[in-house]
């Protein structure tokens, strides 16, 4: 017995030893979380080429995405769900105006003037956007006298000038793929005769207004996790939080569609192609990549899931140009490298920012509460989750 013992116990250490390190599970969950989103891309614009009209598909997503958050959020958070009143609802409802309707329609209307990677690479301004909407309306403090501040300013600056770069000059062609097998059968007729476009080519559409609506993306997407932070103190709840905004963003897009999408047929699924698209926006894009976040962000930190924001573009960049024949224009390079660049910069000066926190901290042991932590630290910052992708994937 003590030797069955001895060994049940030796096996039982061998399979902790060998069990896998929460770090390389972060780093896995994250990866393939960006590949979840570079996927989103593609597939979003291949479902526009497809025909899909750009206000069904998120009202599909949306309702796809409602139904697998509403049991979550109704069975897991009973216990810590306020009760709902009319001033929320109100707040619930402009929120979804923000971070589902305008996040989402100004996202596919821009993608369809322009590109998956230039999509991606726009969003990853979101970071700096919303720091210098926070530092605007003062609940973010800007200091001009520590490396962080000076980190954090020259990197939102460096993510305006790439966003200006992408927008105003495309330039020339650096890179053209073997157009994808598809291709031969266009689904956008060509600026000649007999010419087709690959899914992934923008010709013959305003690439700068495409831009610009990209922009207006990534400006709803940064309101909306400004404007949101107060409200989650009142009502934390998430999932609750989130279902709601999925719901109201239903009704909004509707109410659109009755005015814009007047022809019963673009209700339709046409094809499996327009199928996958909707539940890959849905269910991948939306319900399991919000929890995998949620997960990441609660284990590694929101600048840990931060800084694998860019590998999304890189994972859409090649992506695109294998299935979707994309072509690569100098301009929307340069502005790729600008922004990503300050997104780091950026995230290099709220990481510091969090250092000298916490050194403040342990010099000043006075000032703390009975929870141990010094007042101006309790006080959460606009950015404490400002790069949820869950906008994007819940909102976006």
């Amino acid at each position: 017995m003590a030797d069955s013992g001895g060994g049940s116990s030796s096996i039982s250490s061998r399979i902790c030893s060998i069990s896998i390190p929460e770090k390389f599970q972060l780093h896995m969950a994250m990866l393939a979380l960006q590949f979840g989103y570079a996927g989103f891309h593609v597939v979003s614009r291949a479902a526009l080429n497809m025909g899909i009209s750009k206000i069904v598909f998120p009202v599909y997503r949306n309702i796809l995405a409602l139904l697998l958050l509403l049991p979550f959020a109704y069975f897991l958070e009973k216990k810590e769900r306020p009760p709902v009143t009319w001033k929320l609802l109100l707040q619930f409802f402009f929120l979804a105006i923000v971070g589902i309707t305008a996040n989402q329609g100004f996202y596919l209307v821009g993608l369809d003037n322009t590109s998956p990677t230039f999509a991606s690479a726009i969003q990853n301004s979101v970071p700096a956007i919303t720091f210098l909407m926070a530092a605007i309306l003062r609940i973010e403090k800007v200091r001009f006298n520590r490396k962080d501040g000076i980190s954090k300013v020259a990197g939102t600056l460096l993510c305006v000038m790439g966003a200006s770069v992408i927008t105003l000059y495309k330039g020339p062609t650096i890179y053209t793929p073997s157009p994808p097998l598809h291709s031969t059968a266009p689904l956008h007729p060509g600026p000649g005769p007999g010419r087709g476009l690959g899914l992934g080519d923008a010709q013959g559409k305003n690439w700068t207004l495409g831009c610009i609506y990209l922009i207006g993306h990534c400006l709803s997407w940064s309101a909306w996790l400004v404007l949101q932070s107060p409200v989650v103190k009142k009502f934390p709840a998430r999932l609750t939080f989130t279902s709601y905004q999925c719901f109201f963003g239903i009704i909004q897009f509707l109410v659109i569609a009755a005015f814009v999408e007047r022809n019963p047929q673009a209700w339709l699924i046409h094809s499996g192609g327009e199928l996958f698209s909707v539940f890959y926006a849905g269910i991948v894009a939306s319900g399991i990549a919000f929890a995998v976040q949620i997960w990441c962000i609660d284990r590694g930190g929101p600048v840990f899931v931060a800084v694998y924001q860019p590998v999304q573009t890189l994972v859409v960049a090649i992506v695109a140009s294998v299935v979707l024949g994309e072509e690569f224009y100098l301009g929307g390079i340069i502005g790729a490298v600008l922004i990503i660049t300050g997104l780091y910069l950026v995230l290099w000066g709220k990481n510091e920012e969090g250092k000298f926190a916490k050194k403040a901290a342990i010099q000043c042991p006075q000032e703390h509460g009975s929870s141990g932590a010094p007042s101006h630290v309790i006080k959460s910052s606009s950015i404490t989750q400002p790069l949820l992708p869950q906008s994007t994937e819940t909102t976006a």
